[in-house]
């Protein structure tokens, strides 16, 4: 089995900062990708993407976050992926869910709630 451990959420006002971290163990194939989704309260049905890392380190974040969040790749253990998420909204706040393309299947972590509120 493959495990996704995510941490780093919590409360934060607004303009603050998080770092979110993603950990990926157990039988993995080959990790093509890793990333970051979000469920915002509004809509719970649905995990938009935020940011994915591939393996030859090309990123893509989307345009809401752009500027504020940052997506890496541990250089010693590469099957950890963080964001750090700077100058955050209250429209960040969401239940935000780790990714893994490991070897075409998708992998997903239980969720960290970041909520960004005075």
């Amino acid at each position: 089995q493959v495990q996704l451990v995510e941490s780093g959420g919590g409360l934060v006002q607004p303009g603050g900062s998080l770092t979110l971290s993603c950990t990926a163990s157990g039988s993995i194939d080959k990790i093509y990708a890793m990333g970051w989704y979000r469920s915002t309260p509004e809509n719970q049905r649905e995990r938009d993407l935020v940011a994915v890392i591939t393996d030859s380190g090309f990123t893509n974040i989307v345009p809401s976050v752009t500027g504020r969040f940052t997506i890496s790749r541990d250089d010693i253990s590469e099957n950890t992926v963080s964001l750090q998420m700077d100058n955050l909204k209250p429209e960040d706040t969401a239940v935000y869910f780790c990714w893994l393309n490991d070897g075409g299947k998708e992998r997903w972590g239980k969720g960290t709630l970041v909520n960004v509120s005075s």
